[in-house]
């Protein structure tokens, strides 16, 4: 018997809207990997681009566990000698909130070709408002 390999659009792809109030970091953006992957589909190939799209509403009230907001460095470079440019998560989340999440899921993406097809995907917005309503996205508990 043949196992079943999805081609790329072979599967439906959907849209999904979560609501990210009041919810930890780190796990709400697991469950958005996991949506922009595919890997909640049992059709679910490795190879295969059969991921959904995810927008993620209110990603100004997030929030980290113990002292993180203080204590979570995020790093860049500028390529000029002593460029390093360091911000706190508090920092971030005053400047860009949406930024905070976004290089959460980021991380959890694999490394290859589909990490930047993937993560535009994803559509982040700080209010409660989002201009996908004619895509009739899923609402999603998380």
């Amino acid at each position: 018997m043949k196992s079943y390999m999805a081609k790329n659009g072979e599967v439906e792809q959907k849209w999904y809207l979560l609501d990210a109030k009041d919810q930890t970091v780190g796990r709400l953006a697991t469950k958005v990997a996991v949506l922009l992957r595919g890997k909640h589909k049992p059709q679910f190939t490795p190879h295969a681009d059969i991921g959904d799209f995810v927008i993620v509403v209110n990603a100004d009230k997030v929030r980290f566990s113990g002292k993180k907001w203080t204590q979570k460095t995020y790093y860049r470079y500028t390529s000029y000698p002593g460029g390093l440019r360091t911000e706190t998560a508090g920092e971030l989340r005053d400047t860009e909130p949406e930024e905070i999440l976004r290089k959460a899921v980021w991380g959890m993406l694999p490394k290859t070709r589909w990490q930047d097809t993937l993560i535009r995907r994803l559509k982040i917005y700080s209010g409660d408002n989002h201009p996908h309503s004619s895509q009739q996205p899923q609402v999603l508990e998380v």
